[in-house]
């Protein structure tokens, strides 16, 4: 027995809706921008960190001024927001970084072939050994922080960047885009800086590993 044409387009909506709502905010959708800025003498040590991870730090710091917020599949500041592949993207495209893959997945395996990529799946907290050899300027990589369509690379999901200890407290902190996570207790949605925070036990969402950026040729 044929479905009838009614039944067809209902079913076909359902699933577009169910596909969006896998989708961190739809482009066209963001929700007004609530970030928090950073600024490079905020961090600790940052005078003695190589060239290359200064330049990279104080343009991420630069974005964080923009009033960016999180917008769904968008790479440019000039949208008024980027998503979190996005962000990470234009950063290392206007570092004069070549060859640099948009998804998070890519990046992940991007750094994993050029780089180095370190394993985390078994810390517990950023204390544990497995995190002895991060540095600031090292990319960040989550998986399960949402449904995603299609294969991914490690099911990776989320980027970021790390970018040190607060020089105030000691606190780790990091650069990128979200709409959710939190910075001193607060929700943030946009190109903000974030509290460096391990998924706790039995959540959806895992910390994957960490690597430095590759050698630029």
């Amino acid at each position: 027995m044929k479905p009838s044409p009614r039944c067809v387009v209902v079913c076909l909506w359902t699933c577009a809706a169910a596909l969006v709502a896998q989708q961190p905010e739809a482009s066209g959708k963001a929700r007004p921008a609530a970030v928090s800025v950073i600024a490079a003498d905020d961090i600790a040590g940052f005078d003695s960190f190589p060239p290359q991870t200064q330049t990279l730090i104080r343009k991420a710091a630069d974005l964080t001024r923009r009033n960016l917020t999180y917008q769904f599949a968008s790479s440019d500041p000039k949208n008024g927001g980027m998503d979190c592949s996005g962000t990470i993207y234009h950063l290392l495209q206007s570092c004069g970084f070549k060859n640099v893959p948009r998804q998070a997945d890519e990046l992940c395996r991007w750094i994993t072939l050029r780089s180095v990529l370190y394993r985390t799946e078994k810390a517990v907290s950023l204390a544990d050994p497995a995190f002895s050899a991060l540095l600031p300027g090292d990319l960040l990589f989550w998986s399960g922080t949402y449904d995603t369509t299609g294969p991914r690379h490690a099911s990776i999901s989320h980027v970021m960047l790390y970018l040190g200890k607060r020089k105030s407290d000691g606190k780790p902190i990091v650069f990128g885009a979200s709409d959710g996570r939190t910075y001193e207790g607060q929700k943030r949605c946009g190109v903000s800086v974030f509290d460096f925070v391990l998924p706790k036990n039995g959540a959806k969402s895992a910390f994957h590993g960490y690597g430095p950026l590759p050698k630029k040729p």
